[in-house]
């Protein structure tokens, strides 16, 4: 679904993450495309059953990640991709994980996508896979370049799993860099997958910017209340699966309790 218009709601929006099976070409892939399309599938389809505002398309599976997709991640991201955006009408945001802007906006394109994650926009960090560039001026080019201006960058800044280079840039320098490079809104995290995002952060970001700032770490049913009072927005994924493992289906219990418990009782299963 092309559409991002879920970044101007006035009330808070809830992105879901559909977790990618490791996809062929990586060292964690066990041979079954079929198995990473349906459970994909299955994740997207129980996100929009329990009122999720959007979903996220991620090769989360792929560790040790790169800084880009190779061929084979390319192509199997994108055919996940445009599978799952046949089969849900929420809007779809690509990302190719480490810092892949060109795989994420040339999938969005191809498949209609209205969204995509960009982890290291505007800053220079470090990461067990070496030293990641920011690629502000060239993604917002390449998005020219494709005729997609309607998608839509969410950018990461001084993103999760990562280590500034430059260790005096605040995040305040970092949140304005990247609304002045063209993000379309900005992401900010904890230092790791599943740790929430410090409130002061947040509301350190929101005081220097009038872009929608997201948490995009750690935001759980007993704490999404409190992110969301600053938070324009969320990015949602561990704490959504079955058992906590990233590998599990995404369970519709936790996904309906997330909304539950940032929007009041509602309808059985989705939104108020």
């Amino acid at each position: 679904m092309s559409d991002a218009s879920f970044l101007a709601n006035e009330k808070s929006f809830i992105i879901g993450m559909v977790h990618c099976l490791p996809l062929p070409g990586t060292m964690g892939f066990d041979g079954d495309m079929k198995k990473i399309v349906n459970q994909a599938v299955a994740d997207a389809k129980t996100l929009e059953k329990s009122g999720m505002d959007a979903i996220i398309i991620e090769n989360m599976g792929d560790t040790p990640f790169g800084i880009k997709l190779d061929t084979a991640q390319v192509a199997a991201l994108a055919a996940v991709s445009a599978l799952v955006s046949k089969e849900v009408q929420l809007p779809v945001g690509i990302d190719a994980a480490m810092n892949d802007y060109e795989a994420a906006l040339s999938i969005a394109k191809a498949i209609g996508a209205g969204f995509v994650r960009i982890p290291v926009f505007v800053d220079t960090v470090e990461f067990y896979g070496g030293i990641i560039k920011p690629v502000a001026r060239e993604a917002i080019l390449f998005r020219k370049n494709l005729g997609a201006e309607n998608i839509k960058i969410l950018a990461d800044i001084q993103v999760k799993h990562t280590h500034m280079v430059l260790t005096h840039v605040s995040v305040e320098d970092s949140a304005k860099a990247a609304a002045d490079c063209g993000a379309d809104a900005i992401i900010v995290t904890g230092t790791h997958i599943g740790i929430a995002t410090p409130i002061d952060i947040i509301r350190r970001v929101k005081s220097v910017i009038k872009l929608p700032v997201i948490a995009g770490s750690g935001v759980t049913t007993s704490n999404v209340k409190e992110q969301m009072e600053i938070a324009d927005g969320a990015i949602v994924g561990s704490s959504l699966k079955e058992g906590g493992r990233l590998e599990n289906p995404v369970s519709l219990e936790l996904c309906t309790g997330l909304i539950r418990a940032l929007r009041g009782q509602g309808a059985e299963g989705g939104r108020e």
